[in-house]
């Protein structure tokens, strides 16, 4: 009776399994949910990841997921839910029970759609917690490698002087946002050109079809390095490790153009605080140790620090930051 439903999971699923036994649990049947951490995880966890396969969210999901399996000997079941601007996946574990095997990766994204989708199935801030803030990535300014702009200032120019095409992901994308603080900042105005994922925006780009992208920094890496496109800053107050040679936006005259496309997690509101602690204590320990630095570092990102404020404020922060500018510049969603 059960072969119908494991057919149609792994379909959408990737399992991780690390028992000694190596069979992978996907359903464990109903069990009680633990009110304290002791006994958890006692069964597979399920990561909805609200982004399609291989994406940046969802490389960073099975990197993290794959070594808190090793940790706990338990099953992490990743589970592609794309779609609605992330909002599928989000309503799903909204809505999901309580009891810590369903976590829900979130980004940027799930900040500006708080004002961006007002009326959701679901409240993000009400019906999820925040558990922690994994990693993050700076925005890259990008422009083909044959492009007269050389700098920020050179951009800013020419972006008055007359119409520039500016590429994204999508609306509402940090790099959508990204563009908006730009042109909030500068008085710019740039034709706002959306497309479906951040590839094919890149590719138009070192075509020349658009003029600049302000990019996700893992999605433009090896172009730049490649020579195809030019970097002309970095969204933060450091320079990257990955691109030392590329100034960053306070170096570069704009010190207020911080922007930082960060991933981390959440869970369903009334999942016991004890569980909450525990993934997330287990998390920090993680992301600390040399093997994981140096691989998050190489995929383009930054652990986030232990020193850093806890993820509930900055996620509120967020929302507040993202909420003033998509008012301002009247940005909306098809």
């Amino acid at each position: 009776m059960h072969r119908p439903f494991v057919r149609t999971m792994l379909r959408h699923m990737t399992v991780w399994s690390f028992a000694l036994s190596g069979v992978l649990p996907v359903s464990a049947g109903a069990q009680p949910a633990p009110q304290n951490a002791a006994d958890f995880p006692s069964k597979a966890i399920r990561y909805v990841v609200p982004f399609a396969a291989g994406g940046l969210t969802d490389n960073l999901a099975r990197l993290v997921g794959q070594q808190l399996a090793k940790e706990w000997k338990k099953p992490i079941v990743v589970d592609n839910r794309p779609g609605g601007n992330a909002n599928i996946g989000g309503d799903l574990v909204a809505k999901a029970p309580a009891d810590g095997y369903t976590w829900l990766a979130v980004t940027l994204t799930h900040a500006s759609n708080v004002t961006l989708f007002p009326k959701l199935p679901f409240n993000l801030q009400k019906d999820l917690v925040p558990v922690a803030r994994i990693a993050s990535s700076p925005m890259t300014v990008v422009v083909p490698a044959n492009s007269p702009i050389r700098s920020m200032k050179e951009l800013a120019q020419a972006a008055r002087r007359g119409k520039l095409s500016a590429g994204s992901s999508g609306n509402g994308t940090a790099p959508h946002l990204t563009l908006a603080l730009f042109e909030s900042q500068t008085g710019a105005s740039l034709t706002h050109v959306p497309y479906k994922g951040g590839t094919p925006s890149m590719t138009d780009l070192i075509g020349g079809q658009i003029d600049v992208v302000f990019s996700n920094l893992p999605e433009s890496l090896a172009y730049v390095k490649g020579g195809k496109l030019r970097a002309l800053a970095v969204t933060t107050r450091e320079r990257n490790p990955l691109l030392p040679d590329v100034p960053t936006v306070v170096e570069a005259g704009f010190p207020d153009l911080i922007v930082e496309n960060w991933t981390g997690l959440m869970m369903p509101a009334a999942t016991p605080r004890p569980i909450v602690d525990k993934v997330a204590a287990s998390l920090a320990r993680t992301l600390q140790t040399n093997e994981m630095r140096e691989r998050i570092v190489a995929a383009g990102f930054t652990p986030t620090p232990p020193s850093s404020a806890p993820f509930a404020e900055y996620f509120k922060a967020e929302v507040t930051r993202w909420s003033r500018l998509i008012d301002e510049k009247q940005i909306r969603v098809e």
